[in-house]
């Protein structure tokens, strides 16, 4: 299924408010500064951009937050959010993945604090935003591992009991994520299908503007050379970063090319369905709509969701009409692919 979700023509060229103009250049010029030709990170740069975000116990805006560890040793937590206005009501949960290409941000950075509190107002839903590992101190597959981590810690019936209010219901369990975040909801949804989970069930996928590439350079990428956060530049970098040392640079390795001529089979495996969304000025634009012909072409069930006139990470500027229609398009999703599912408390 295609759509697109703005009554807007597509434009010629990208247009932003003058805010968020500014801070994604200003995102943009730090990243850059921050990556080092030596392929390590200058983090006090990035502290730049890292305005934090205490939890915060007491009710705000409909939506309270708590922080809670997996593993001190790697830093591994999460931060839940719960929408104190529906506490009556069987509500699904969100495990989040935070994007920044593997290499930088978390949840307690003032735009994912504010996007997940919008997901749990507004769809409504448990958020779990999750912390994981960043490279190049951390590489693969240690991201992916802290996320399938949180999943199992989840399942655990005393550990959901003191990290979840009663009313999340872990059998309308959906991933979502955006850029290295969707590609992380990809990769940790599979590996999901083929656990044996106890009370958590992964009901479905929203992946945003996920994080993919590959060695051939496509036309989105060259066309939107110049649009901001991702260039080929960058992505390289952080591609570089990412992947294990000693295995060798390949942009076709199948946590990054996931449609490419090593792709693993997925036709047998039981993915839920998935929500993609793509905006049309992103530069891994081509890459994510490959994703989707890949995903048909293996018989799954996938919703294209479209943006035209938006450029990568537009989802973190709330005046923006698509930001909205994004979460109103993620409640329709969640509540359509779960309506089938029991109450929580009928299980």
């Amino acid at each position: 299924m295609s759509m697109e979700t703005t009554d807007k023509p597509p434009q010629s060229s990208l247009s932003l408010p003058w805010k968020a103009r500014i801070t994604l250049s200003v995102l943009s010029t730090v990243i850059d500064a921050a990556c080092r030709k030596n392929g390590t990170i200058n983090r006090p740069i990035l502290t730049l951009v890292h305005f934090r975000i205490p939890s915060m116990s007491k009710s705000i805006n409909g939506v309270a937050s708590h922080d809670v560890i997996v593993d001190k040793t790697r830093n591994l937590w999460f931060r839940v959010y719960i929408p104190t206005q529906h506490a009556g009501e069987d509500l699904p949960v969100i495990v989040y993945f935070h994007g920044g290409g593997f290499i930088m941000l978390s949840p307690h950075v003032f735009p994912y604090d504010a996007m997940c509190r919008r997901f749990a107002r507004k769809v409504p839903a448990v958020v779990v935003s999750v912390n994981y590992r960043l490279a190049p101190e951390h590489r693969y597959p240690a991201q992916h591992d802290d996320c399938f981590d949180v999943l199992k810690f989840l399942d655990d019936e005393e550990n959901r009991s003191k990290s979840l209010p009663e009313n999340a219901n872990l059998l309308r369990c959906f991933l979502a994520g955006d850029s290295a975040g969707g590609n992380l909801a990809h990769h940790v949804a599979q590996r999901a299908c083929e656990f044996n989970f106890r009370r958590l069930k992964v009901t479905g996928v929203v992946a945003i503007q996920p994080f993919f590439g590959g060695e051939e350079r496509t036309d989105s990428e060259a066309r939107f050379a110049g649009t901001p956060i991702v260039s080929v530049k960058r992505t390289d970098w952080m591609w570089k970063a990412f992947l294990p040392e000693g295995e060798g640079f390949n942009r076709d390795h199948p946590i990054i090319n996931v449609s490419g001529p090593q792709a693993v089979d997925i036709s047998e495996i039981k993915l839920p369905p998935i929500m993609l969304v793509v905006g049309g000025f992103d530069a891994l634009n081509d890459w994510q709509k490959r994703y989707y012909e890949w995903l048909k072409k293996s018989g799954k069930e996938v919703y294209l969701v479209e943006y035209p006139n938006v450029c990568h990470a537009f989802y973190i500027f709330p005046e923006l009409p698509e930001s909205r229609q994004l979460i109103a398009q993620m409640k329709d999703f969640i509540h359509k692919v779960s309506s089938n599912v029991a109450p929580k408390w009928t299980n």
